[in-house]
């Protein structure tokens, strides 16, 4: 059902009336908020022809006004008395004339005095609307149908609650008993419970405070049924605009805001764009947001360097004199106040703008000093001699501040190159190429400082970014060179050995140092034919000059010399001569190969060889081949053919030739002036062949004639066999004289060494494990009383002295005399000069402590060594002779 709705601020009640054909109107009791106000509203006309074009009339027109949007405007001010004012407000369709009326009541709302809302207010029933046809001055009711307007509710409301909104009715209430209910959201669906209907009355009311940050609106459905549940009106919707407040204040979006200006930049460059939002409706004041500046800091040059578009947030500059050099940052403290940036009633906050100057190129490089000073020494290259300083104010390791050095002056030939320090941003004055005392001895330079990115406009480059370098070039000790270098002689191979050959010298560059002559040697001559005078470097041969040398390379002799002088440091150089190498018939041909096989029958028996000449043209080919006169057996059974320059055959003469080895001569003649000839030997292996010419006794052939090679290698090796077999009997002999060497050092008849040996050898027993050495390497210490005469030691050979006299023991000793008899016979073989080396024969003396054999003064002989019979020692032989002296009893 279409409907024309009124939109304005206060309280909205309304009653159900019917529609008109085209179009409706509604009739409304409107109540003023507060009294002393000129109460506007809007009213929208709606029709089912959306084309038409309506019209908007006022019965009042002095008093109020009804624009072409339906907004009804108060045309003056006036104070609303106690009675309802009443108007009519009219819709013409300006085609069809026809025309729709709407009755407004304005009545003043008294100011709120605790007592309650519905005691205040009184709902009226209202019927409309009429439509008035042209053909007749009275209001007729065309259609029975109910109507219900958009209602306008404020958020945040304090109540109290349930607040009445509107009634519903139907005008066949009269009628009939009617219930009221409404279904939607915030009704029957989540939120549920916010609207409520009296099903009685059909009184809609507001249950809670709404807010329009949440819901925005609600589209409620209302439903008219009879006491049976028939449905009497067909069901109509029902919004609820959520009217807003201002209870929400402005948020920026950022805290901290970050810009950037150029210094130097105009009034009116922009800068940036702040942006606050606000949560109430952007469309009412209370979400109209104005921006401005609360403050600036630093304050310099000017306290207001920058403003701001109060609608857009947008920052800009409006004072000139922005300078990064004397102030890089600015903060500003930005307000953002809703209501239109009412101070009084809009809500506000704050943000802060951080503005960066960042950098230009307003400040040119500038020199330190007018002049920079350097020295070089010549011939150096990659060396820095100056270091150019420079200040630049503006931003450091930035475009603006990085400097760039060119040379202007004093460098024609480029010797000199300036690099860019990257941190220290100076210049470095480098040679790039070797400078030459004795050419020049200064340079003076003239450079510019730039910066990489040009300066800004209305900048100039003062003096100061121009300046002067003066070099001073250090003489120093330079090498002797060669000239030419390398230096080419052509020359004769031939040349005998101390033949000069060429002169070969060099210079010494430096002019101005006081040093004698040069001194000339040789550095490399591969095949030893050159030597050098080594005071006017006059070159002679020291053999004779051969092109067929294997150090010769393409006709080429290449030999290095060296040129010193006697500078501080001494300095040398070196040159080259290279000695082209003319050919002389020095060589004469030779055959090849220097074997060959061919078969004992005439067919197939032909050998190809070929001449082989060190020489070159004309002194080569083409060759000429012959067989010699002598023996007469070779041109009897060879015959040789010349089939080209260099080749030719050999082939059999006679029909057959026994299968063997056969030296052939062959005289080569080469085209030399004059000629040279050789006579060459070809080996020719005569064999047997078989029917495809092959060889079939070459093995036998080969086996009975060995070359000289093998030969000698059989012979070198049968040599080294021989001297292989002889040193190893020469080596035998030797030991077996060393051997009987050692033995005539003995006297077997009174060496007894070997009885004591191989007592001793027996050991002391188990328990004899720490041997006393010194004991038996020193047995004098036994006796110090014992005092050996002096210079009687051991010797190698038996001197001529009286026989000594060694104690004889009795018959039958007693066990305790075999120790003391021991003794003796040790000291007086220890004084005995012609006694063997002492030390075998002391050491059976000392068998060690605690042995379980006992020693030889525990041996009992009281039982059987008397009675027994030792003469049988007397036939052992002259090794017992000693010991059967002493058991036996006998005088010796």
């Amino acid at each position: 059902m279409k409907h024309a709705d009124l939109e304005g601020m206060g309280f909205i009640e309304f009653l159900l009336i019917t529609d008109l054909q085209y179009g409706i109107l509604q009739n409304y009791v409107f109540s003023a908020l507060r009294e002393g106000l000129n109460p506007q509203f809007s009213m929208r006309f709606q029709s089912c022809d959306e084309n038409r074009k309506i019209y908007f009339g006022s019965s009042e027109p002095e008093d109020f006004r009804v624009g072409e949007d339906g907004v009804v405007y108060a045309e003056r001010s006036f104070q609303l008395s106690a009675e309802p004012t009443e108007f009519v407000v009219s819709a013409r369709d300006k085609e069809t004339q026809e025309e729709w009326q709407m009755k407004v009541k304005l009545t003043p709302e008294p100011a709120f005095t605790g007592a309650s809302e519905k005691d205040q207010k009184k709902i009226e029933d209202i019927i409309f609307p009429w439509q008035q046809y042209k053909d007749s001055s009275h209001l007729k009711r065309q259609k029975r149908d109910w109507v219900i307007p958009p209602i306008n509710l404020p958020e945040n409301s304090r109540g109290p609650f349930p607040q009445e909104l509107v009634r519903i009715r139907s005008d066949r209430d009269k009628s009939l008993s009617l219930r009221y209910s409404v279904t939607g959201p915030g009704a029957d669906q989540p939120p549920t419970g916010i609207f409520i209907i009296n099903p009685i009355s059909g009184q809609l009311s507001v249950t809670k405070p709404l807010d329009r940050e949440q819901i925005a609106s609600f589209h409620l459905r209302a439903h008219a049924v009879d006491v049976n549940g028939n449905q009497v009106e067909n069901p109509i919707d029902i919004v609820i605009n959520v009217i807003d407040m201002n209870d929400n204040r402005p948020e920026f979006l950022h805290q901290v805001w970050n810009g950037t200006v150029p210094e130097g930049s105009k009034p009116g460059t922009y800068v940036m764009t702040v942006t606050a939002i606000d949560a109430d409706d952007p469309n009412a004041q209370n979400g109209m947001l104005r921006y401005r500046i609360l403050s600036q800091a630093p304050s310099s040059p000017s306290p207001n360097m920058f403003t701001i578009n109060n609608e857009t947030g947008d920052i800009i500059t409006v004072a000139a004199g922005l300078d990064r050099e004397k102030v890089q940052q600015y903060t500003l403290i930005i307000q953002a106040t809703d209501m239109e940036g009412n101070p009084t009633y809009g809500l506000s906050n704050t943000a802060t703008a951080v503005i960066t100057v960042t950098d230009v190129n307003d400040n040119p490089p500038e020199f330190t000093a007018m002049t920079f000073y350097g020295e070089v020494p010549e011939n150096r290259v990659d060396v820095i001699v100056a270091n150019l300083t420079v200040t630049d104010k503006d931003q450091p390791h930035t475009p603006a501040w990085n400097a760039r050095y060119q040379m202007t002056g004093g460098d024609p030939t480029g010797q000199f190159t300036i690099l860019t320090d990257p941190n220290s941003n100076d210049g470095l004055v480098t040679v790039v190429k070797p400078i030459d005392f004795e050419t020049n001895r200064m340079f003076v330079l003239t450079v510019a400082a730039e910066n990489q990115v040009p300066l800004a406009k209305g900048i100039q480059h003062p003096p100061q970014s121009t300046a002067t370098v003066s070099i001073t070039v250090i003489d120093v000790n330079e090498s002797p060179y060669f000239v030419p270098n390398p230096k080419l002689v052509r020359q004769e191979e031939g040349l005998l050995a101390g033949s000069m050959l060429t002169t070969f010298t060099a210079r010494d560059p430096d002019r101005y140092m006081q040093q004698t002559s040069l001194r000339y040697s040789k550095l490399s001559d591969p095949a030893n034919w050159l030597k050098i005078d080594p005071v006017n470097g006059q070159i002679t041969t020291t053999a004779v000059l051969d092109r067929e040398s294997i150090y010769v390379q393409n006709n080429m002799y290449n030999a290095t010399f060296l040129a010193s002088d006697n500078g501080i440091p001494p300095m040398s150089g070196t040159g080259t001569l290279q000695i082209y190498l003319l050919d002389i018939n020095d060589n004469a041909p030779q055959v090849n190969p220097k074997e060959a096989t061919t078969c004992e029958t005439l067919q197939p028996n032909a050998i190809n060889i070929t001449a082989v000449d060190p020489d070159i043209d004309p002194n080569a080919g083409p060759f000429a081949f012959e067989l010699p006169d002598s023996p007469p057996s070779i041109k009897r059974n060879w015959t040789i053919v010349r089939i080209s320059g260099d080749h030719a055959q050999l082939s059999l003469r006679i029909r057959f030739l026994e299968a063997g080895i056969y030296d052939v001569p062959i005289v080569i003649t080469d085209s030399g002036n004059p000629h040279a000839s050789s006579t060459s030997v070809l080996k020719v292996k005569v064999c047997q062949c078989d029917i495809n010419g092959d060889c079939t006794d070459v093995d036998r052939i080969v086996g009975a004639g060995l070359g000289t090679g093998a030969i000698i290698a059989i012979l070198l090796c049968i040599i080294i066999l021989l001297i292989l077999v002889l040193m190893f009997v020469v080596w035998m002999k030797r030991r077996d004289k060393e051997r009987q060497a050692k033995q005539l050092l003995i006297d077997p008849e009174d060496d007894v060494r070997d009885n004591i040996l191989k007592y001793d050898e027996e050991g002391g027993g188990e328990e004899d494990q720490d041997y006393d050495l010194s004991q038996l390497q020193q047995p004098d210490t036994v006796e110090p009383d014992a005092i050996k005469p002096v210079g009687i030691r051991r010797l190698d050979e038996r001197p001529i002295h009286a026989e000594p006299q060694y104690p004889v023991r009795s018959a039958a000793p007693h066990p305790g005399d075999i120790g003391d008899f021991i003794n003796e016979g040790l000291k007086a073989a220890d004084n005995d000069p012609t006694a063997p080396p002492y030390d075998s024969l002391l050491v059976f003396d000392y068998e060690g402590s605690g042995s379980t054999a006992g020693s030889l003064s525990s041996l009992n002989s009281s039982s059987s060594g008397g009675e027994q019979d030792y003469d049988y020692l007397n036939d052992w032989g002259p090794r017992f002779k000693k010991l059967a002296d002493m058991y036996g009893g006998g005088d010796d």
